[in-house]
Formats: C-alpha cells, structure tokens, sequence
C-alpha cells in the first residue's frame, strides 16, 4: 500500500496453506466475510481491502496449541509470520477502532490453532491525534527530583482491608524511610472500608508531613480506576489535596477510558496491567507486550508494568527483559513517547543484580510489596535493604559483600535463603 496504513505482525498456527488463512484473516478484517457478496467490487477490495504483505513458514507442529480449530485431513499443522496491513482511512486515527480491526474477530476463525498479535506498525496519524505520554521517564524524573537511578518504590500491602489511616500510615513510614514511590494495589479503589477521597486526602496530609521532616515529597498513586466520570472526577480530588500521581488498571478501564482520562489529567498515570495473563499466557494466543503497549502509551501511560525476574508469576525473564526495552524505544516519527517499565510481581533485593545486569539501564521503577512490608526487621529495614542492594549493583559489588556491612541488607538475604 502507498497510502497511510497500519500494518500488523502475527504469528499464526492453521492446518490449511498459511497463504489461504492469512488471506481469510485480510478478508474477515475489512471488506470481506466468509462467501463474496454483492457490492465487493474490486473497486471497493483495491481502496479498503486489507493486504497480505508477506507469509514466512516458519515450520510444523505435531499437534494444535488450540482447541476447535478445522484440519483438514492428511494436511499438516504449520507455523508461520504473516504481516497484514490495512487502509488508516478504513477506520482512521483510533485507538478503539485500530484494536477491533487488528485483533477482533481473528482468534477465533476456524482455520487456526494458534494466532498472535506480535506486533503493529501505526502512521504518523496516531500521534497527531493522540498526546502520549504526559512524563514519562524524565518527566517523572523531574517531579521526583531523582535525575538517576532506579525508582524505588512499595506496594500497600495488605492489599485490601486497610482504612485510610491505616494507607495514611504505611505512607508515611515509607516515605520517612526515604522511599521514592508508594502505589495502591491495583484491587483497591473506592470500597467503603476505604473510600478514595478519605484515602487521599490522610495520605497527602501524611506525605506533607513526610515533606517537612525530610525536605522529600514521595510520589504515591492512586487507584482512580472506574467509570469516566468517576476517574476524572478522582482524578481532580488527588489534584486538589496536591498528590503527583494516579494510577489505572488498563484492561478495566479500557483505550476510550483511558485517552478520555489522558486529555484531562496534569498527573502521571500509572498504568498497571492486572489481567494481562489471559493476553499472554498462550504462546500461540493473544498479543506480544511490545505490540499491546504500544496501544498505552498513545493513549497516555507514563509508567507499564512489566512484571519482574524471578517473578511470582508464570512469566519468564527474557519475556520481562524484552517488555521492558520495549517501552524506552521510540514509538514513532513525531515523539520518542516512551513510558517507565515498572518491575514488580515479587521482587526482592535478590533479583536486584540481575534486572540491572539484564536491562542495563536504571530508567525504571522496582516495586517491593511483601518482599519489603515483610522484612524481618519491618518495613523500614526493608527500605534501607532494598536501597543497600541498589548501591551494590550499581557499584558492581556483590550483595553477600555489601550485607557485611548492612545488618537490614544481610537480614533480607537471610531471609531469602530460608
């Protein structure tokens, strides 16, 4: 295609010839269906017509990654890459409509056992319409007033159950033991055990507090998570009791939710991807992270979550290594719009090391929950251990080395061994 497109990458699994199936994807994704009807003129297919750009057979399989998917008999089960690009003026500039057109009803067609969106090459369009991220990695940089290193940061645990004194006073010790970020978890929102606006208002009281003693402001997020309006109006509460962050939970929220957000906000939005298992878990199922993200951060998320090393989920390292890289290359021709990764999901000081070594750069935010709120010493040793493992990694130090001379340091590896 010469005019402006959007072009997408799958990785596809069909029993029938990649070149058929990529063709039945084109069709069923822009003007055709399942038999020709009248009307498709070819007229009609050369303007709005999506294109098969390219098949590449990548091998066999002996059996389907998924269920219900037709076979013919005697043909085999093949692996290929398959790019398909479509006119932006069948749906123009946005994000709701690109998602529907490039990952809709596809996963279900009969012919494939396995389909996956690996990634999406959007227009200049995008960004004219879209703002992208508001800060970003030097922007929040900026507010924190932290020009290198890692962000540290903690996750309120429990995660649901405290009252908003109890969120007052878990901030309040983190930020007193010099922790540079604080974010609800992504299950607490607005229930009436801690309702948001008491919540923000104690909590930025407390932070003031923090401020006066220490001359540092941490940067804490709240879950404004909900309908539009509730997340707009949230979003003016935190502004008003002077708080520097809000966080979403982008599968609930949704692109509209989200960009709606995104022109109102004056904060960083802190996107967390709660759910993000259901698009990924399937190798042969779902979306890449590099392409899913990629949608965020037009639609405004200055920090994505990444997951971690080691993690407590099913994730493995080079899937979180490769997540995060993708969120500091530049999205397209008019702006980098890069967004933060931010490392959590059961991280301790004893992964620090390694995330530095893998990443090689700390333009990242690493976030403890129990592997800090849990120390034996309590959370504030768990601040000191986790900034400890920090300066060790960051001065090639090895942590048994440096935890000989930090009692909080030596304590949290103790307690990993166990």
């Amino acid at each position: 295609m010469t005019e402006a497109c959007v072009t997408a990458t799958y990785l596809i699994e069909t029993a029938f010839d990649p070149g058929a199936a990529a063709e039945a994807m084109a069709g069923e994704q822009s003007s055709g269906t399942f038999v020709p009807v009248p009307g498709e003129t070819p007229e009609l297919k050369r303007r709005a017509g999506a294109v098969v750009e390219s098949v590449e057979v990548l091998g066999e399989t002996a059996e389907p990654s998924l269920p219900g998917a037709r076979r013919p008999a005697g043909r085999p089960i093949l692996r290929a890459r398959v790019r398909i690009s479509w006119p932006l003026a069948n749906f123009g500039p946005s994000l709701p409509n690109l998602h529907t057109t490039v990952a809709g009803n596809l996963f279900e067609l009969g012919q494939f056992s396995g389909l996956r969106v690996e990634d999406v090459e959007l227009p200049a369009a995008f960004q004219q319409r879209y703002p992208g991220p508001a800060f970003g990695v030097a922007g929040t940089r900026g507010l924190l007033g932290l020009p290198d290193g890692p962000v540290l940061g903690a996750i309120v645990k429990p995660s649901v159950g405290f009252d908003a004194a109890q969120v007052a006073d878990f901030a309040r010790a983190m930020g007193e033991a010099g922790l540079d970020f604080i974010k609800d978890d992504e299950l607490q929102t607005d229930g009436p055990v801690c309702p948001f606006d008491e919540r923000v208002a104690r909590v930025c009281e407390a932070l003031d507090r923090v401020a006066q003693r220490t001359g540092r402001r941490p940067m804490f997020a709240f879950n404004l998570t909900g309908e539009v309006d509730e997340m707009r109006r949230r979003h003016d509460v935190v502004v008003r009791h002077g708080g520097t962050c809000v966080m979403v939970v982008l599968a609930s929220a949704g692109l509209a939710g989200m960009s709606a957000l995104r022109t109102q906000a004056t904060l960083p939005i802190h996107g967390h991807r709660a759910g993000w298992g259901a698009l990924s878990r399937a190798p042969l199922l779902g979306w890449s992270y590099a392409a899913w993200s990629k949608l965020w951060r037009l639609a405004g998320a200055d920090h994505l979550h990444v997951n971690g090393l080691r993690n407590k989920f099913c994730e493995p390292d080079a899937s979180v290594v490769a997540s995060a890289r993708s969120l500091l290359s530049p999205l397209g021709p008019l702006r980098a719009d890069v967004a933060m990764p931010v490392i959590s999901s059961g991280q301790t000081v004893g992964q620090v090391p390694d995330t530095l070594a893998a990443l090689g750069t700390t333009d990242i935010m690493y976030l403890a929950g129990g592997g800090l709120v849990a120390h034996p010493q309590g959370p504030r040793a768990g601040v000191e251990a986790l900034r400890e493992a920090w300066a060790a990694a960051r001065g090639g130090e090895a942590l048994a080395d440096r935890a000989r001379r930090s009692a909080a340091l030596a304590s949290a590896l103790a307690a990993l061994s166990r």
